[in-house]
C-alpha cells in the first residue's frame, strides 16, 4: 500500500507539472505583478516572452524602420507546482505588463495593477549604451525612491557579446558608469538574456527563478504606484 501511495505521488507530481489538475485540492498560488520598463528596441517584448515562455508579446507600429510598442500588453501565465513554499507545493502566476517607450499615465498602471507591481524589470541592450537617466527619473516618478529594492536589470541580444568574445563580467567593468551604478543598485541583480535561443521556456526560468527571489526578498510586498496627476 505505501508502495502504492508513493507511485500515485509520483505520478501526480510528473502530471501536475505538465499542466494537469490531478487532485481536487487546490495548491496555493503567488500572484506577481512584473513591470517591463526600457526604451525603444531594449528587447522588452523578447524579456516579456522569456518570463512567460511563449511567443505572445507582439511588436506595435513601425515608425521610421524602429519598432513601437504604442501600448500597454498584459499577458499572464500560471506555471503550476513551480516552488515550494511551507513545504507545500505552489503555483506561480505571472502578470507581465509591457510598457511603451514614452511617459506612462499612472491611472492607466494602476487600473491593471490596483495592489501594485512586485517587481521592475529594466530592460538594456547590450549593443544600445547611451545613458538612459530620463528613464531611471521616470521610474523614481511612477514608483517612489525605493524601487531599486524591487527591480533587477536585464541586458538583452547578449549574445552580441559572445561573438565579440566579451564575458558579461568583462562588459559590465567596460560599460558606461550610470550602467555599472545601476547594477549595484537594484535589488534583484543583473542577468544576461541570448535572443538567439529558440525556446523561451527555457531561457526564461532563470529569469524567473531571479524574480521569485527578488520578491521574496520583499516578502512579496508590492510598490505602490503613485498617483500624482503631475507624473
Amino acid at each position: 500500500m505505501q508502495r502504492h501511495r508513493k507511485m500515485d505521488g509520483f505520478l501526480e507530481n510528473v502530471l501536475s507539472r505538465l499542466g494537469f489538475q490531478t487532485t481536487d485540492e487546490q495548491r496555493d498560488v503567488l500572484v506577481l505583478n512584473v513591470l517591463l520598463l526600457g526604451d525603444k528596441q531594449s528587447g522588452r517584448s523578447s524579456v516579456g516572452n522569456a518570463l512567460i515562455g511563449g511567443q505572445e508579446f507582439q511588436t506595435g507600429a513601425c515608425v521610421s524602420g524602429v519598432s513601437v510598442t504604442t501600448q500597454l500588453q498584459v499577458l499572464s501565465r500560471k506555471f503550476p507546482a513551480y516552488f515550494r513554499r511551507q513545504g507545500a507545493e505552489s503555483d506561480l502566476m505571472l502578470r507581465v505588463i509591457d510598457t511603451p517607450p514614452v511617459k506612462l499615465r499612472p491611472q492607466s498602471l494602476q487600473e491593471l495593477c490596483p495592489d501594485g507591481v512586485h517587481v521592475l524589470v529594466v530592460v538594456v541592450r547590450v549593443d544600445q549604451l547611451t545613458e538612459n537617466s530620463q528613464l531611471l527619473h521616470h521610474i523614481e516618478s511612477l514608483c517612489g525612491p525605493d524601487w531599486h529594492h524591487h527591480a533587477m536589470l536585464v541586458f538583452t541580444h547578449a549574445d552580441h557579446l559572445e561573438k565579440a568574445g566579451l564575458q558579461p563580467s568583462v562588459y559590465l567593468t567596460q560599460s558606461s558608469d550610470w550602467l555599472k551604478s545601476l547594477a549595484k543598485e537594484v535589488g534583484g541583480g543583473v542577468s544576461f538574456l541570448d535572443n538567439s535561443f529558440d525556446w523561451p521556456s527555457v531561457r526564461g526560468r532563470p529569469l524567473r527563478d531571479q524574480l521569485l527571489r527578488l520578491s521574496a526578498k520583499n516578502h512579496h510586498k508590492a510598490l505602490r504606484l503613485r498617483s500624482d496627476q503631475s507624473l
